[in-house]
């Protein structure tokens, strides 16, 4: 007897805490790579800019991490529920 549980698109628990570390992860290098690129180009009290290409970097890797998470989350979503209805009769024909 398999386990009933309730028709749903939301992605399993554990693959929403990986995209999150998976987020976090990438906002950490791309912070290095911005605090790297200034730091490369900036000669004397550069504290500024550092920090400016630091946030830069961080908040644009984590942002286009983010959407790729959200997509994928939602793609695993769908076919979920695609499986769902195969068991249930209910697929196209």
């Amino acid at each position: 007897m398999s386990e009933q549980r309730p028709l749903s698109a939301i992605p399993p628990v554990a693959a929403r805490i990986i995209a999150f570390v998976v987020i976090l992860l990438g906002g950490l290098a791309g912070g290095l790579i911005g605090y790297a690129l200034i730091d490369l180009q900036c000669d004397g009290d550069c504290t500024v800019a550092k920090g400016v290409g630091l946030l830069v970097g961080a908040v644009v890797a984590a942002g286009g991490l983010a959407i790729v998470s959200v997509l994928a989350l939602r793609a695993m979503g769908e076919w979920r529920e695609v499986t769902d209805r195969e068991r249930a009769g209910h697929a196209p024909r």
